[in-house]
């Protein structure tokens, strides 16, 4: 009985002492999402729409994609590509933004309207650092690797640069990252096409950061949504601070109205050629 008792026992100490390592793990790899958040944010912040099939500087080229420039104080972060290289250098060009200037891009998933440029960029300016959803293709990752970039592999929420932080990768079929620029107003958050659901990426953003919401641009993924799932989304936004919207790209004509109507001033018309300053 004594043997079996202490059989036991040290059973026990062996699941507890488990227990105890399972804790420790998750503790020592879960705060790098709170050590990377730090009190820095960005001012000056400035957004740049050089690719998007909404109209808005008719000197420009319009395509199905979205890219954007986010140009902070000492860094340039080219967000998505568009669909093709032509079209984005050429409105990169009209823009008098120099390819060369960039330092960063991010690719927020990997449909060709968001990566379709990426190729022929690197062409120009392969002294990058791109930053793609760990999800990649290998092959694509190879394709970037033969142009000598270096590329990072997110999958967690990441920080890019002080103030400046990824969502890691969201959603289930499509996994997609979403950029976070913290500054004195709020979090700005730039969406690709928000596959894995807009009110679920502004979430995640406020739970990385702790942060409130100022504005939200990029494409929301609700051409086919219909008035009540759009309106019960603009409700979200209301629940969740966000403060002003810039939908473009895939968020539909139809919700881009409805978000309008709800926002008045503070709806920013976004469209290729905008420019959004913080």
């Amino acid at each position: 009985m004594a043997k079996i008792i202490n059989s036991v026992g040290n059973e026990l100490k062996i699941i507890i002492l488990i227990i105890i390592l399972l804790v420790f793990f998750y503790y020592l790899n879960e705060p790098k999402m709170v050590k990377m958040i730090n009190n820095e944010t960005s001012s000056n912040v400035t957004i740049v729409i050089v690719y998007d099939n909404n109209e808005y500087d008719k000197k420009l080229e319009m395509g199905f994609g979205f890219s954007c420039l986010v140009k902070l104080e000492n860094k340039n972060i080219l967000f998505d590509t568009g669909g093709d290289c032509p079209t984005l250098l050429n409105n990169m060009n009209k823009l008098k933004i120099d390819p060369k200037d960039i330092d960063t891009v991010i690719l927020s998933h990997i449909h060709g309207d968001h990566v379709g440029g990426l190729l022929g960029f690197l062409e120009v300016n392969p002294n990058v650092t791109v930053y793609v959803p760990q999800s990649f293709p290998k092959s694509f990752k190879h394709e970037i690797k033969s142009y000598g970039t270096a590329f990072v592999d997110v999958s967690k929420p990441t920080k890019i640069f002080d103030g400046v932080y990824s969502t890691g990768e969201l959603g289930t079929w499509i996994k997609e990252q979403s950029l976070i620029i913290k500054t004195e107003k709020g979090l700005i958050v730039i969406t690709g096409c928000a596959h894995p659901g807009i009110v679920d990426i502004v979430k995640k953003a406020k739970e990385i950061t702790k942060e409130g919401m100022y504005l939200i641009t990029g494409g929301f993924h609700l051409g086919e949504a219909s008035d009540y799932e759009i309106k019960n989304i603009v409700e979200n936004f209301r629940k969740l601070g966000v403060k002003r919207v810039a939908p473009c790209h895939c968020t539909g004509d139809r919700a881009i109205n409805l978000f309008k109507e709800e926002y008045k001033d503070n709806f920013i018309k976004a469209g290729v050629g905008k420019i959004i300053e913080v």
